[in-house]
């Protein structure tokens, strides 16, 4: 049986899944779409390592290759504990990265294949320990912190929803849970099987067997992407700055940003820190129009920390994360076939001489 962390993890990659639906990267669910690296497995899906296969529950490709870089393609994680997520987890992550990104031997009579760069991301609801975040941060692992005001209404959600699917595994005993049933009701629902064409994914897996279980576990899924899909304009803009760690960008209606972005797609921002009891949000808005739109996100723990250390250096160490951590961020959408790149800047000498020159 499926323990209700376990439940929520599972609700919470696939509402990921679908909040990520826009931000280049394409859901990859079947090894057809690439036989060479992956392989199918009684749980889903599976990538080949060196050394072992490697279960992926939600892999995505983004659409987009870096110069001088490799395709990549992400392990996306969650984690819905009571306790913040520990070293553990992120050291698994970078095991199973190394030993994927270290399968491609290519010796005489082999054809030459295509070539990936695995990377992987963590989300965690309660944040993160100290030990996970410094080995991440050495390990170029994506630790991205979802326990901030922006993302209780998902967190919500997913909490009920877990909680009743629980209640009906115990009602109906079910011993195998069916977790990718599960999976391919809430992608078929939510939009985020990759589109038609390329293969055949109608995703009609076949319900569990007796007890009712699938009947009454419908429409609790049902609810849930009703819950999602009433936030259509939600996005999970991830936002990457010139830092070892990206930026969950919340935002509560996405026209706004688009609407703005898209005319200026390269523009200057302003970035502004608020207390809120033991978390701080970091917000966003165009520094030319501050009412344009507005982003909000948490920065890791570990620097959160640093900053709020000493009373009296807090004003100087938010400056300092502003100008080395944050001056540029860039933002990838899809929109159609075509990706949108853009970039926020954050200039605070220009933001002062313009407080003077109103002044």
């Amino acid at each position: 049986m499926s323990t209700p962390a376990q439940l929520r993890g599972y609700l919470l990659e696939e509402a990921l899944a679908w909040l990520l639906r826009n931000s280049g990267y394409r859901l990859l669910v079947d090894y057809r779409q690439d036989e060479d690296e992956l392989v199918p497995s009684g749980n889903g899906l599976c990538v080949k390592g060196r050394g072992a296969e490697h279960q992926a529950d939600v892999l995505g490709e983004f659409a987009f290759t870096p110069a001088f870089s490799l395709p990549i393609r992400l392990f996306l994680e969650a984690k819905f504990t009571r306790q913040k997520t520990d070293l553990p987890v992120v050291r698994n992550a970078h095991g199973v990265i190394h030993d994927i990104n270290e399968n491609f031997v290519h010796g005489p009579g082999q054809r030459l294949r295509k070539r990936f760069r695995y990377v992987y991301a963590i989300f965690s609801a309660k944040g993160f320990t100290a030990n996970a975040q410094d080995y991440a941060l050495a390990q170029q692992i994506s630790l991205v912190d979802l326990s901030g005001a922006s993302f209780s209404w998902l967190l919500d959600v997913i909490e009920a929803t877990a909680s009743d699917l629980y209640e009906l595994q115990e009602r109906y005993r079910v011993q195998g849970f069916p977790v990718n049933w599960i999976r391919g009701q809430l992608r078929s629902e939510l939009g985020t099987l990759p589109v038609r064409g390329e293969l055949d994914y109608a995703f009609q897996l076949p319900a569990p067997q007796g007890y009712g279980f699938a009947e009454s576990a419908r429409p609790v899924l049902n609810r849930l992407t009703d819950a999602l899909l009433e936030r259509t304009r939600a996005e999970l803009l991830m936002g990457f700055p010139a830092a070892p760690f990206v930026l969950p960008l919340a935002v509560g209606d996405v026209t706004w940003f688009l609407n703005y972005a898209s005319v200026r797609p390269d523009h200057r921002v302003r970035l502004r820190r608020a207390d809120q009891g033991t978390h701080s949000e970091w917000r966003v808005s165009p520094a030319e129009q501050q009412e344009g739109y507005q982003l909000t996100f948490n920065l890791p723990d570990h620097l959160e920390s640093w900053i709020s250390e000493h009373e009296e250096h807090r004003a100087s160490r938010t400056r300092a994360v502003k100008q080395q951590f944050l001056s540029d961020i860039v933002i990838y959408r899809m929109e159609g076939d075509s990706l949108q790149t853009f970039q926020l800047h954050y200039e605070p000498g220009e933001l002062n001489r313009r407080r003077r020159s109103y002044g």
